[in-house]
């Protein structure tokens, strides 16, 4: 049976890697990011069970549409990984409405507007699916200058939370896995220094490897977590 899941950000960093290790188990790949580049060139070519959508998720208004028109085409869903994301990062003193509103229209207003037409689609089709939100370990222990970008996170993970009890009836699970501090483009901008003092904080002291949060994610799509729900889970180096 053809297992659908949708992708957000996919075209570089975790999100590919997520990507890569759901097409090699198997499932059928719906990769949305903003515009295609080399990575989801790749995937097109290589792997017969991969699409991608270019779609802006800044437009949280469009969501409606393009769920719609673009992705309702490729047949029921099994399961969400709402992974894009952005961060804004700055002192809350210098806090800039136009940055925040960009931020929350990325990492929260649109991830609840397509978990809300994936839902409507597992309770029309009577799916036992799994959704699964990409979160932060910033939304549980302070970095300095990204309390903006953490309360994001935090406001998704409060989300998941009640999803998760609203549809366990109907065998719908909702969990979030929050990594901790990743070598991606991110976090390009921090110096060495800036990094060490993050992986100082950690108990492997090392950068959170990008493969076992995509294999976390596996893991909570799979039954072989089906009965967990409602969940936080760390992967981040023994941060918290």
């Amino acid at each position: 049976m053809k297992k659908n899941v949708i992708v957000t950000g996919d075209s570089r960093g975790l999100g590919s890697i997520i990507t890569k290790t759901l097409l090699e188990n198997g499932y059928f790949v719906v990769g949305i990011s903003r515009k295609s580049n080399e990575v989801t060139n790749t995937f097109e070519n290589k792997y017969k069970n991969y699409i991608h959508l270019n779609y802006d998720l800044n437009n949280s208004e469009g969501i409606k549409r393009f769920y719609l028109d673009k992705i309702k085409k490729n047949g029921s869903v099994f399961g969400l990984v709402n992974n894009a994301g952005i961060a804004y990062d700055d002192m809350t003193t210098n806090a800039k409405l136009p940055e925040i509103n960009k931020m929350f229209n990325v990492n929260v207003f649109s991830n609840i507007m397509l978990t809300k037409y994936v839902l409507r689609d597992m309770l029309l089709n009577n799916t036992s699916g799994s959704i699964v939100h990409v979160t932060s370990v910033c939304a549980h222990t302070g970095y300095k200058g990204l309390s903006m970008y953490a309360a994001s996170k935090g406001a998704i993970e409060a989300f998941s939370k009640t999803v998760a009890r609203e549809f366990g009836s109907k065998k719908i699970r909702s969990n979030c896995v929050a990594p901790g501090f990743l070598e991606t483009d991110m976090s390009e901008n921090l110096s060495s220094s800036q990094k060490d003092r993050i992986y100082k904080r950690t108990s492997l002291k090392e950068p959170t490897d990008l493969k076992s949060v995509a294999e976390m994610i596996l893991f909570l799509l799979s039954d072989k977590s089906k009965s967990i729900t409602g969940q936080i889970l760390h992967v981040d180096n023994g941060t918290i």
